[in-house]
């Protein structure tokens, strides 16, 4: 089956931090992009929006997409309230008159709205509701523990840091080295670029640790390292449960903790100075915690999301990180992402020789040890 050609819907919102699915899609699949669709920035090239994506244009209408020829139609941003506005419904009808089908991630299905069906129906395109959970999850059972694919889980100190970029960095450096290296998405971004997955902030709250549990299990199915994507974090008002789901259904063996240098507060809460957030060190101690209630696990590396600071402070920063938790730390995206690499291999490395040394009764409940 062909790739798709996607035309990137993110009307009014297409910038560096506010179309997050649209710019992990331009970043790790540019070549399957034809367009963005953002009436502010037309005329304008993706390099300048964002400073990475080259010379693909960003449009003004959807007509002037659609003369561009995609297969398909991305939403790479979330509308105002998480709801279709009735313009771009209009939009993804016309879409699928052209013969395109239509990739959303919105928590409104799209395949609920009687017109698109109707259309996409009579011009047979589908459309993917990359957020709609299998109908036939588990509850989790701690089965991800016993897999001999090493696990190594995201984190991160809140949304939005670059959890899944890093992710993704990893899997490129790891395969190139040779090691059999598989990434799982949990998230409607990861699911567009990697092709499967489960959107688990869309799964009944008793099924997120099953739905992480299943899909590392798939991933973990010939492939030596699994590296799998997080969501939230563990102290979020709003997604921590999401973040405790996921760290109880992979059992992950290894964390990578990822962090925006520059951000000092969780998520919106800017103004609320009890969501300061806690020095790094105090997020590995969490984490660890946390984790280990149900499997040993260890923070081995720190993944810093630096775009917004010149080349000397997000350095600076990597530095003071390292400093701050002992542990390896880099910009993955920016600078060389060898540490973090390197950080796994070892770990993984580490846990072999314990599982050789304690023979079959010992894979219950071993750990990743400094």
């Amino acid at each position: 089956m062909p790739q798709p050609r996607f035309l990137i819907l993110a009307d009014g919102d297409f910038g560096p931090m506010t179309s997050k699915t649209a710019n992990s899609v331009i970043r790790f699949q540019p070549d399957r992009v034809v367009a963005v669709l953002d009436r502010s920035q037309a005329g304008r090239q993706v390099q300048d929006v964002l400073g990475f994506g080259g010379a693909i244009p960003v449009v003004g209408s959807m007509a002037e997409g659609l003369a561009l020829s995609p297969t398909a139609v991305l939403i790479g941003i979330a509308p105002q309230g998480g709801r279709l506005p009735e313009e771009w419904r209009s939009w993804l009808a016309d879409a699928l008159d052209a013969g395109c089908d239509i990739w959303s991630g919105l928590h409104t299905f799209l395949s609920d709205d009687p017109l698109l069906v109707e259309r996409a129906r009579a011009n047979d395109c589908q459309l993917l509701d990359l957020r709609r959970p299998p109908a036939d999850l588990p509850i989790a059972s701690g089965a991800a523990k016993e897999t001999d694919a090493f696990r190594v889980l995201a984190v991160g100190t809140d949304c939005n840091v670059g959890k899944m970029t890093a992710q993704l960095e990893l899997v490129g450096s790891l395969n190139a080295r040779g090691v059999r290296t598989r990434f799982v998405a949990t998230g409607q971004t990861g699911i567009m670029i990697e092709g499967w997955g489960i959107a688990v902030d869309a799964v009944v709250a008793d099924f997120i640790a099953g739905a992480a549990e299943r899909i590392t299990l798939e991933g973990a199915r010939d492939a030596d390292i699994v590296l799998v994507e997080g969501q939230g974090s563990i102290n979020h008002p709003g997604y921590s449960g999401v973040t405790l789901g996921l760290l109880h259904g992979s059992c992950p063996d290894a964390m990578i903790l990822c962090h925006q240098a520059t951000r000092q507060y969780l998520g919106d809460y800017r103004h609320a100075s009890w969501l300061r957030m806690p020095p790094l060190p105090e997020y590995v101690r969490l984490y660890e915690t946390i984790a280990s209630a149900l499997h040993p696990s260890r923070v081995i590396g720190i993944a810093l999301n630096t775009y917004d600071m010149d080349e000397a402070a997000a350095r600076a920063a990597c530095e003071a990180a390292t400093r701050d938790t002992g542990l390896p730390a880099t910009d993955p995206v920016r600078f060389d992402g060898s540490p973090l690499v390197d950080a796994i291999l070892r770990a993984r490395e580490a846990r072999v020789a314990l599982r050789h040394r304690e023979g079959p009764a010992g894979r219950t409940g071993d750990a990743v040890r400094r």
